[in-house]
């Protein structure tokens, strides 16, 4: 079963639960794949999936913090809540060490001495942990990496 399919069985199963808020983050979600499959005309395969969830989870975080910043812990709350359903569809996040042993094989196969590099470290990175590690704290990690 591909992760769209997934999606829209959760999708049914939140209706006959009658999850209102569930449900309509899942709608949310498939809006989100059904308006990329327009405009590209494409069908989306799982990687295609994994990238637009991803973003939707970027952009709760973000709103997370704004909503924090304005002392409006509601809002942040209903944002906690997408938040946490959207990663229930990326695949098991790597460990830190796991992370680190991935750049350190990229630094290695790039042979990158300098933080000038990075875009090239980052490329490669990206490709390996698509959907598996949250890449700003990848960059994060690269950056000491190459600075020490």
């Amino acid at each position: 079963m591909s992760l769209k399919e997934r999606i829209t069985e959760d999708m049914k199963a939140a209706m006959r639960a009658r999850e209102s808020q569930r449900l309509s983050t899942i709608r949310l979600l498939l809006a989100a794949l059904k308006q990329k499959e327009v405009d590209e005309r494409v069908i989306l395969a799982d990687a295609d999936v994994l990238a637009i969830i991803e973003k939707l989870i970027k952009q709760r975080r973000d709103s997370i913090g704004q909503y924090l910043a304005a002392k409006r812990q509601d809002l942040a709350d209903v944002e906690s809540y997408e938040l946490n359903l959207l990663q229930s569809y990326l695949p098991q996040q790597l460990s830190e060490d796991e992370i680190s042993t991935e750049i350190d094989h990229a630094i290695a196969e790039i042979g990158a001495a300098s933080a000038k590099e990075m875009g090239k470290i980052m490329g490669v990175l990206k490709a390996r942990l698509a959907g598996r590690a949250d890449m700003s704290r990848v960059s994060a990690l690269v950056k000491t990496k190459l600075a020490g």
